[in-house]
């Protein structure tokens, strides 16, 4: 094989995996439903390619289920105005309202749409992208 057809086959896989790598949302997630709930922050984990919010939610008998929801990007968490260590920070015992695409499957995980901060009780939404 030549050098200039072995360049290419490594360049065609290169570019497949990249492919393989990313997935829909609505592979996961049901788009065309949303949920409200208030709940407690388990943890916030500020992550990239996406973060993630465990929150414990409890149900209308008083029974709490806890969530996994998918935040974008640290990135995008930055843009959104939250931050890892400062003033708008999200952080275990905290009591949040979110909203989110549920998954599919009926687990307990969803992609986050918005939360309102606990301290200045503003609402940040978030863009799938």
């Amino acid at each position: 094989m030549n050098k200039r057809a072995f360049l290419a086959v490594v360049l065609g896989l290169i570019a497949a995996s990249s492919v393989l790598a990313h997935h829909s949302l609505a592979g996961v997630y049901d788009l065309n439903k949303v949920e409200r709930a208030t709940g407690v922050v388990q943890k916030f984990a500020f992550t990239n390619p996406h973060g993630a919010l465990v929150i414990a939610i409890k149900n209308a008998q008083g029974e709490a289920r806890v969530w996994s929801l998918t935040t974008g990007s640290a990135n995008a968490l930055v843009n959104a105005g939250l931050s890892a260590t400062g003033p708008n920070r999200i952080k275990f015992g905290d009591e949040l309202t979110v909203t989110f695409n549920p998954a599919v499957s009926g687990a307990s995980i969803g992609f986050l749409r918005s939360m309102v901060l606990p301290d200045s009780k503003k609402e940040i939404e978030f863009v799938p992208n």
